[in-house]
């Protein structure tokens, strides 16, 4: 893997909650909400209602139960990564390595790697992140994203927002960095899964369109609950 690349530079971000939403406050002093945080204010019925009913079918315990797992797994599985990408050695614990080992052969296909684990701000629409990855894949500049599971995603629809999440750190990558004319137009959603190759899912220039208007809606359904969430604390 070659890491030789002309790297972005590396903005730094304050992290601050308030009322169970997350803040990312940039070198200026802007105070932005997270990517994470606009879709889950902002999520369809359809899903809060099918979460629910995951939670009444296990327990409420059984529930954070695997939700503490799958959130440590997630965590654990980044930071190696984090550190391949790197160039540091990678150090995996028994529950990451069946992760580790699902995605290592899609990471030998990173190259060009010009940001690892950056924030990025999205100043016109009013939004931050933490972007995984800008790198080539395959030959082409994308953003990169990783997730895990325990199952096999299959199909685009049963990703949820991650396609969203992907396409807001893009825009806000882009604009970012216009001095250094990114212009990406492509992104890499890779799954890893226990003791299965990872799950690949490429989004082109057209499809990525698609889901940039979507999350332009989110967020500006975000930016209107806000208003009134402002109104009901005065």
């Amino acid at each position: 893997m070659s890491l030789e690349s002309q790297r972005l530079p590396h903005y730094t971000a304050k992290t601050v909650r308030e009322n169970g939403k997350q803040y990312y406050v940039n070198d200026q002093g802007r105070r932005l909400p997270s990517v994470t945080t606009i879709l889950n204010a902002t999520k369809p019925q359809a899903h809060r209602e099918a979460l629910a009913n995951w939670r009444d079918r296990v327990g409420a315990a059984e529930a954070t139960r695997i939700s503490g797992a799958a959130s440590r797994r997630g965590t654990g599985t980044h930071k190696q990564i984090q550190r391949y990408l790197s160039g540091e050695a990678v150090v995996c614990s028994e529950t990451v390595q069946p992760y580790w080992d699902s995605v290592a052969p899609v990471l030998q296909e990173i190259h060009q790697i010009r940001l690892v684990e950056g924030f990025v701000f999205h100043e016109d629409l009013g939004y931050a992140g933490q972007v995984d990855c800008i790198a080539s894949y395959q030959g082409v500049p994308c953003v990169c994203e990783w997730k895990t599971a325990d199952k096999p995603k299959q199909t685009i629809e049963r990703l949820y927002d991650y396609p969203l999440q992907l396409v807001a750190y893009l825009g806000a990558a882009n604009q970012l960095y216009q001095d250094h004319e990114l212009n990406l137009a492509h992104g890499l959603l890779v799954v890893a899964l226990p003791g299965l190759a990872a799950e690949v899912f490429w989004f082109d220039s057209e499809t990525l369109g698609t889901y940039w208007q979507e999350w332009e809606a989110r967020v500006a359904e975000f930016w209107r609950r806000a208003r009134y969430w402002r109104k009901g604390e005065g």
